[in-house]
């Protein structure tokens, strides 16, 4: 077993081991989660350490590091050739960063999950499996194996929303697998039309293999599904486009994306605090990392064709997202709205096609994985100690915690895209990328670019106006005198959780090419890729 799986089923091993680890010993349930996790991050650490920023990745298989291929499933099907699927992981430009900051998310979910009393076993076993799913997700380059760490994601998120979550959590819950299945029973039509259009060159059997799909010369041309033959139509449109648009859709609705998001807010305001973190730290980076995995990896010729349309998307869920969480009264609710308003300068900056607005697409998948966390832990903070989430029941908090006040409002600077932090550098990258994107006769208007640079502007006034209601003014709280009692400084375990969140944030702001040096040799080549086609 190479590092890569080591890191990938190591939090497996952990969730067998707290199953059959006795119930008289359930207080010991979160250290072994914990102990599972630290070893996972420290395999992941020595990975981005010795990673070569040189290697592009992409459509070569040399090209990927840490690179595994076993023989999983052969089975001759009768007059449709031999069923290939491969257990085959690597990691390149646009997956290292992934890895690395689901890690250290599941890392933090764990910490935060620390007063968890409910069913224990259930769910520090859950929470591992689903550590095991993402991380699998973001190396796999098989489809067939994509997919089924794709789906078995989605089951336990199901069950820690459903029975963890608040009064209306089997409401969320169905939500959330109603609308990720939606999407992935059609991904599913996709993959097994690809399978049929593509085959291995080595062996001449058909494949499930990524990068084998990402070459025009392994499709078969004389088949119903020859997603490479624009000559065949379904729906009006050409194989490939229906292709692409069926992915994009599936993918946009873990982003999400307007109007795929609705499912977003209710999932959070339900979900414990821990979840909402892997929620908005991992899961929507999912979308992001699948559109270009997937869609522009596969279809780099339907690009040109709908470039105008995703940015159109982009546009929509940057202005809108920010309009709905300024009108937001629930803490939880606005923060969940601001996650669909920055997700939207992912979707913006990924239909640019230019290197400067896919790599700040990427920044900004990585820098809002973990400032979004950091707010939703900071949510938690609030909901321990008093239960109520809503904004003007609070106000001049910063009086009694003056501490606490200095860690929220950093973390509201940093969301917002302040110079200095993080988030600066991404959507910076996302508008000048969008800027540039007509001079390589990409169909993006530069009104796009400024409508983006205005969702910025709405940032800081959803960000600093919640602020300024909360923590500012003279001490009044709905709950009176018991309410002042609850709320507490933050504790040394919550510094713990959010100090390095900011310390990223700032090292990140300030010096950038620690990210960028690992995606741009991918993303150079991913540009190329696309225009060369």
């Amino acid at each position: 077993m190479g590092i890569l799986s080591l890191i990938i089923f190591l939090p497996l091993l952990g969730a067998l081991i707290i199953l059959l680890t006795p119930r008289k010993f359930q207080n010991y349930y979160k250290h072994i989660a914990l102990v599972f996790t630290l070893g996972q991050l420290t395999l992941g650490g020595w990975l981005y350490l010795n990673f070569d920023q040189t290697l592009p990745g992409i459509n070569k298989l040399s090209s990927f590091q840490w690179l595994e291929k076993l023989q999983w499933i052969r089975l001759d099907l009768a007059g449709l050739g031999q069923l290939e699927i491969d257990y085959l992981i690597g990691l390149d430009g646009l997956s290292m960063p992934m890895v690395l900051l689901s890690i250290l998310i599941m890392l933090m979910a764990t910490v935060s999950s620390w007063n968890t009393r409910k069913s224990t076993k259930a769910y520090f076993t859950l929470l591992l499996i689903l550590n095991t799913a993402v991380i699998g997700l973001f190396s796999a380059l098989d489809f067939f194996l994509f997919y089924i760490f794709y789906e078995v994601m989605l089951l336990p998120l199901y069950f820690l929303i459903g029975i963890w979550g608040g009064e209306r959590r089997e409401y969320a819950a169905i939500k959330f697998f109603l609308y990720t299945l939606f999407g992935s029973v059609f991904m599913l039509l996709i993959i097994v039309g690809l399978y049929f259009s593509v085959i291995n060159p080595e062996t001449g059997a058909h494949t499930f293999n990524m990068l084998h799909m990402m070459d025009p010369l392994n499709y078969v041309e004389h088949s119903f599904f020859a997603f490479y033959n624009n000559d065949i139509t379904l729906l009006g449109l050409p194989i490939r486009t229906v292709g692409f648009l069926v992915l994009f859709i599936a993918f946009a609705i873990k982003v999400p994306t307007f109007p795929l998001h609705t499912w977003l807010p209710d999932a959070h305001v339900e979900a414990p605090t821990p979840i909402s973190i892997i929620l908005a730290g991992i899961l929507l980076k999912v979308g992001g990392y699948g559109i270009l995995r997937v869609c522009y990896g596969i279809f780099p010729d339907v690009i040109p064709q709908v470039s105008y349309y995703i940015g159109l998307i982009g546009v929509i869920s940057i202005l809108y997202g920010a309009l709905l969480a300024i009108a937001q009264t629930h803490l939880k609710r606005m923060v969940a709205y601001a996650s669909v308003s920055h997700m939207g300068f992912v979707i913006l900056g990924i239909a640019s096609v230019t290197a400067e607005g896919i790599s700040g697409a990427i920044f900004q998948m990585v820098s809002h994985g973990f400032l979004s966390a950091g707010l939703f832990f900071i949510v938690g903070m609030i909901s321990d100690r008093t239960g109520d989430l809503n904004i003007y029941h609070y106000r001049g908090l910063a009086s009694k915690l003056p501490r606490t006040a200095v860690y929220v409002g950093l973390l509201f600077f940093a969301s917002l895209g302040m110079p200095g932090f993080s988030a600066f550098i991404g959507e910076a990258f996302v508008v000048i990328g969008s800027f540039n994107a007509s001079e390589l006769d990409i169909d993006l208007p530069k009104w796009m670019a400024a409508a983006g640079a205005l969702g910025i502007l709405m940032s800081a006034i959803y960000f600093l106006w919640t602020y300024q209601r909360m923590y500012f003014g003279g001490l009044k709280l709905k709950g009176g005198k018991d309410w002042e009692m609850a709320l507490t400084e933050i504790t040394t375990r919550e510094q713990v959780v959010l100090l390095p969140i900011i310390a990223l944030a700032l090292i990140l702001g300030i010096l950038p090419g620690i990210l960028l040096d690992t995606i741009n040799s991918s993303v150079s080549q991913l540009v190329t890729y696309i225009f060369s086609l």
